[in-house]
């Protein structure tokens, strides 16, 4: 979405419209799209791979994930599976994940000494060793990263922030600049060749309307995972019932250790503390692995959970689970001595915030309506990479040789009430927004005042 007059060849007195609010609005279509396209970019190619995460992983790491199917044969128990991770890769077990379907393996997280984390993957009908990889070191995860910008540092959370903040602004100021002025062309059809500039603009406004949902809802949806606001109203949410909802039964004693730490979880539980097993005589020996497993099953969590393995005397035995199904997603927390379910949550539990943001989140990561889902998502991402291919191709034919093409300036300044209007509403519903705001103002302000001087000069 973006100016009208850009490659317009109409000779409407509405296309050629100067009015200082159009200019003021186009001015700032410009900024946002200056900030937030190439993070657009990337998180459409990553977030277009990671909704298959599960089909490119199986097929990538096929030697490990998968396994041949052998109708009505036994599987080794998770204590012989364990074993034989140990056996081949020296160290501690602290995690195992059930085979999530027949044709699946087994996974062991074993910390090693030489080697760090590793995740071992186990044949479940014969308990061999299928080979290794790096503690979350799968094609996906490595996506994921990229996604996140986590390789990059902690502080980028707050760029992916500003990024969705500004993302909204581009669709809101993309529908301003779209909306029909009388003209007929260049609305819901695209004009003219790929040497023509109306081409582009109409390419980048038709494509823009189309896909400027799914921008908004990728950025309101994504807004949990960031730096500050995510956390925030993570702790907003279950701020005050150690990171669980409020009503979730936890009278029982806590650790300081956090559940995002321990195990990937859903982002109502990361801030959730992890319970420590009740004392118990020195002589009461723990449940075994097996024991645990079983114990899991009887509750009914659904195949492919997690089971992190205590490490001190304290320690729980902590089973999760996050399927596509919302409804089946659960964390049980087990004394390590007793067996007794000390936590026991589900989707269920989570308070009518939690649940919005987590059904958004599952429709974000294309997960709640299957294939239609993963489909839907993936045209969006494609249209965002040509809205902002459009955008640069479309700039490059318009800005004038030696400038960075900038829209002018409003003669009228009081135009840019409105702008202090969206900035006060943004700094108090995504600060750092608000801040970026800020500085983009101050910014454009002495823009101005240098080119003025440029010219007077």
């Amino acid at each position: 979405m973006t100016d009208l007059t850009i490659g317009q060849e109409s000779t409407g007195a509405a296309v050629h419209s100067a009015s200082d609010l159009y200019r003021a609005v186009w001015r700032w279509h410009f900024y946002a799209g200056l900030l937030v396209l190439p993070f657009m970019i990337t998180l459409a190619i990553t977030g277009a791979l990671y909704l298959f995460r599960d089909e490119i992983d199986a097929l990538v790491h096929a030697d490990l994930k998968q396994v041949e199917i052998r109708a009505g044969a036994a599987t080794a128990t998770p204590s012989t599976m364990v074993a034989a991770a140990l056996a081949a890769h020296p160290g501690t077990a602290v995690k195992f994940t059930d085979p999530a379907s027949p044709s699946a393996s087994a996974e062991i997280t074993v910390s090693t000494e030489t080697e760090g984390k590793l995740a071992v993957y186990v044949d479940p009908y014969s308990g061999k060793v299928l080979g290794s990889l790096p503690d979350r070191g799968t094609l996906m995860w490595t996506i994921r990263y990229l996604h996140s910008l986590k390789y990059f540092g902690s502080f980028t959370r707050a760029l992916i922030e500003i990024a969705g903040g500004w993302s909204i602004l581009l669709v809101g100021t993309g529908i301003y600049l779209w909306w029909p002025r009388q003209q007929t062309g260049g609305v819901l059809s695209v004009r003219g060749t790929p040497r023509r500039r109306v081409f582009w603009r109409d390419t980048h406004a038709v494509t823009g309307i189309f896909v400027g949902f799914f921008i908004v809802f990728l950025a309101i949806t994504g807004m949990p995972w960031s730096g500050v606001w995510g956390a925030k109203v993570n702790e907003w949410a279950n701020g005050n019932n150690f990171g669980y909802p409020a009503g979730v039964r936890v009278a029982v004693p806590m650790s300081d250790e956090h559940l995002d730490h321990v195990v990937k979880t859903s982002w109502s539980l990361e801030q959730a503390q992890v319970p420590q097993s009740p004392a118990h005589d020195h002589g009461e020996a723990p449940i075994s692995l097996d024991q645990a497993v079983a114990t899991f099953n009887r509750l009914g969590l659904s195949r492919g959970y997690a089971v992190n393995i205590p490490s001190a005397p304290t320690g729980v035995y902590t089973g999760s689970v996050y399927p596509d199904d919302l409804s089946q997603q659960r964390v049980v927390h087990l004394d390590q001595y007793s067996g007794r379910p000390l936590i026991d949550i589900g989707f269920a539990d989570y308070g009518p915030l939690g649940k919005w943001l987590e059904w958004g989140i599952n429709v974000h990561m294309g997960q709640e309506f299957g294939l239609v889902n993963q489909l839907v998502l993936l045209a969006a991402c494609i249209a965002i990479v040509a809205l902002a291919m459009s955008a640069g191709v479309m700039w490059w034919k318009r800005r004038p040789a030696g400038s960075l093409g900038v829209p002018p300036m409003p003669a009228d300044k009081r135009v840019f009430r409105g702008l202090v209007a969206i900035l006060i509403a943004g700094g108090i519903a995504f600060p750092l927004v608000g801040v970026s705001l800020v500085i983009m103002l101050a910014l454009d302000w002495s823009y101005s005042r240098f080119s003025k001087n440029q010219q007077a000069a």
